[in-house]
């Protein structure tokens, strides 16, 4: 409804909308928005294909890690659910998405879309990253403004000459709970859209997604930014 409000052109998907309590719902409600919605593939609709893919389900070689390594056991049952939820409908859509995305936008010039980097979907930094590690990421862009998303938390910087924005994330935040989003053009506007925050989790905990209460208690009390800037900071761009 607040992008409707917003009145917006089109939308951009910058990654991650699969996987989740409601895969099939959340593609559906997009796919029906009255206005363009363009998609970017982010490292979980990658694991997600490369589960339907596999010739079984233990034998993926793709799980969207940072580090490449297969997910611990308890988490590869959500791939897994969320696959089956998806295959066969959805499995060439998700497949004809490209990783980055260019468009003109009125007042901003060129701007590319990623999920994680430029570079890669699973490659990750946060706003506190120091911007001589990112330097090499962003140059030869041709390109003044960047919008990834990956690690769920806002953040509007410059890295040399061009903005990085993090557009943060709609269903699963880190930080204040609420959906957030960047409005682009003619500049640079990030959004906090607040909703029922009850009446949501109930829907995801009645879900048969192995980690629905998870999923739930993330929409209510996220983790703070604080916690996962903490987190993330050792495993940042190397």
């Amino acid at each position: 409804a607040e992008v409707d409000r917003a009145n917006v052109d089109e939308v951009v998907v910058g990654g991650d909308v699969v996987l989740g309590p409601m895969p099939r719902e959340t593609l559906e409600r997009l796919l029906a928005l009255d206005r363009p919605v363009r998609f970017i593939h982010g490292n979980c609709e990658l694991a997600i294909l490369a589960q339907m893919a596999a010739p079984t389900a233990d034998a993926a070689t793709y799980w969207g890690t940072t580090s490449g390594k297969p997910l611990p056991e308890p988490l590869r049952a959500g791939y897994r659910w969320t696959a089956q939820q998806l295959q066969p409908e959805y499995q060439s859509l998700l497949g004809s998405w490209p990783k980055t995305l260019r468009l003109q936008i009125d007042g901003l010039g060129q701007v590319l879309f990623c999920h994680g980097t430029p570079r890669s979907e699973t490659e990750l930094f946060t706003r506190l990253t120091p911007e001589e590690r990112l330097l090499p990421l962003f140059a030869g862009l041709h390109a003044s403004v960047v919008v990834c998303g990956h690690t769920h938390m806002q953040f509007d910087r410059l890295v040399g000459t061009t903005r990085v924005v993090n557009a943060g994330s709609v269903g699963a935040p880190f930080g204040e709970p609420g959906a957030y989003w960047v409005r682009l053009g003619p500049d640079v506007q990030l959004r906090h859209t607040l909703y029922d925050f009850a009446r949501a989790a109930e829907r995801l905990r009645n879900t048969r997604y192995p980690q629905a209460q998870e999923a739930a208690d993330g929409v209510l009390k996220p983790p703070s930014e604080q916690a996962m800037l903490e987190q993330f900071g050792p495993a940042d761009v190397k």
